[in-house]
């Protein structure tokens, strides 16, 4: 049986997964309705990012699977690369 991040995988080509990552900053700030989660990974110089209705406890020191894909931001007109998470989940 194929785990439903395998599918979102092959179902989608620019979406990556990883398994068992190590959070090393885990910040939630509120942006209107959502609450803005912004993940650093262990060995990674790039923010992963996701929206939720809530807060979550910290993930800080956790290992998490992650499905995510690349996406560009433009902040005061200089493009920074971040990770949009489409399905977290801890380890």
């Amino acid at each position: 049986m194929q785990s439903d991040a395998k599918k979102l995988v092959e179902k989608h080509n620019n979406l990556n997964h990883s398994d068992l990552l190590k959070v090393v900053s885990h910040i939630q700030r509120e942006q209107g309705e959502w609450i803005l989660h912004t993940l650093m990974i262990e060995g990674c110089d790039t923010p992963f990012k996701f929206k939720r209705k809530g807060n979550y406890q910290s993930l800080k020191g956790a290992r998490v699977n992650i499905t995510y894909y690349p996406e560009q931001q433009v902040v005061a007109g200089i493009t920074f690369e971040v990770m949009k998470v489409v399905r977290i989940k801890k380890g």
